[in-house]
């Protein structure tokens, strides 16, 4: 499960990409796009500029207006020595923002408060958001729509039968395996896949998948119908996510610096990866959700939205939490975006919290229990939160 938990597009994402890039490399940045073959000191040069890695090509997603402000508030205690935390973590940055003042904000790894690092997974959680706010423009008439509906390429596959709601919570029944220990798994396979002309090349893979259970019935943790979901709400709107983020919530809210996010080989971004910006502004993005999607005072999301998408709408085998529309439910209420290599955004309704890290674990996922120390940590600060309204 931890496996899957932080799994994302990582060949699919980082290999075959087209196109020159976008500034020079160093000697430091790595020279092929197969992050899990990196060493540790070529990931931390990358994960600031992942728009550097030769070949990666990426849309703008523009900042613009009056600044979101995220006045400092009173230290928070944790309880816990926070650089010891953050050395184990490999964290590049940690903020915690509570009742919309920043409690702790600390950097490392050569990373600052001016610069971007990659969000991996963390993306998901940016894309079903723009499924959100496309449904309250009327892109999207319904969940319950057949995904077809949006993108044509898909008749005549196994999707047929599938709902945009069954791909939000990835319970489309659609065979899928995710092993990148497996050369023969879709994951490795979706990577080698050849692009056809006028197709993006997510549609032109996933049409060959079997379906190994009805619509609906299964939870299976698929990047690639990720991926779908950016192209749904692309072909719906008529515009790039990258515009789309911008237009809804990147100007209206506030946020401090423009992002980047990656394009894959059909020129369409990977929308179950990579959009890359920086700790406070991904902070900025766990408010917007925790003020109920608004932006420059107007709702982005229908009223129904949030709340169906940040609680648990798929069980995942592990007690106590579940699978909302591309965001990690607790049963306490809490859920988070979630990225490999120790990417994340920790919101808490309840105590008014956001929670932004971003890192460089030792490895992808959490062999060595860096995960299970986040999840103690998040639990840490609940508890000093809670200290303090007891006082």
């Amino acid at each position: 499960m931890r496996r899957r938990l932080a799994a994302l597009l990582l060949p699919v994402a980082l290999a075959g990409l087209a196109g020159p890039a976008a500034t020079q490399t160093t000697d430091a940045m790595p020279k092929d796009q197969n992050v899990l073959f990196w060493s540790q000191d070529q990931r931390d040069a990358a994960f600031r500029t992942m728009e550097s890695v030769p070949k990666v090509v990426v849309h703008t997603i523009a900042a613009g207006g009056p600044v979101y402000p995220l006045p400092e508030g009173q230290p928070l205690d944790v309880g816990v020595d926070i650089d010891a935390h953050m050395a184990r973590q490999r964290n590049a940055g940690l903020i915690i923002v509570q009742d919309g003042k920043i409690r702790l904000e600390k950097y490392a790894l050569g990373y600052g408060p001016a610069g971007r690092w990659t969000s991996f997974s963390v993306a998901k959680s940016f894309t079903s958001t723009l499924v959100g706010a496309a449904v309250k423009d009327g892109y999207i008439k319904s969940l319950d729509d057949k995904v077809t509906q949006y993108i044509p390429g898909l008749r005549g596959s196994a999707y047929d039968d599938v709902s945009v709601r069954q791909l939000l919570t990835m319970t489309s029944g659609v065979r899928w395996n995710e092993d990148y220990t497996d050369p023969k798994s879709d994951v490795a396979q979706f990577n080698l896949q050849k692009p056809i002309a006028g197709e993006d090349i997510t549609v032109s893979y996933m049409k060959t998948l079997p379906r190994e259970a009805p619509a609906g019935s299964k939870w299976v943790y698929k990047t690639g119908e990720t991926n779908l979901i950016g192209v749904l709400v692309s072909s719906a709107t008529g515009k790039t996510l990258s515009s789309y983020l911008s237009e809804k919530i990147w100007k209206p809210f506030g946020m401090d610096q423009d992002a980047v996010w990656m394009l894959g080989p059909t020129g369409h971004e990977i929308s179950g990866c990579c959009v890359s910006a920086s700790l406070r502004d991904y902070a900025r993005f766990g408010l917007f959700i925790l003020g109920g999607g608004v932006a420059g005072g107007e709702k982005v999301l229908p009223d129904d939205w949030l709340a169906a998408a940040t609680t648990k709408q798929a069980a995942i085998d592990q007690p106590g939490r579940g699978y909302g529309y591309q965001w990690w439910t607790n049963d306490d209420g809490s859920f988070a975006a979630q990225g490999i290599f120790g990417q994340g955004i920790f919101i808490d309704p309840k105590r008014r919290l956001v929670i932004a890290s971003n890192g460089n674990w030792p490895t992808a996922t959490d062999p060595e229990g860096v995960g299970a120390a986040r999840e103690a940590f998040y639990k840490a600060v609940q508890a000093a939160v809670d200290r303090e309204s007891s006082r």
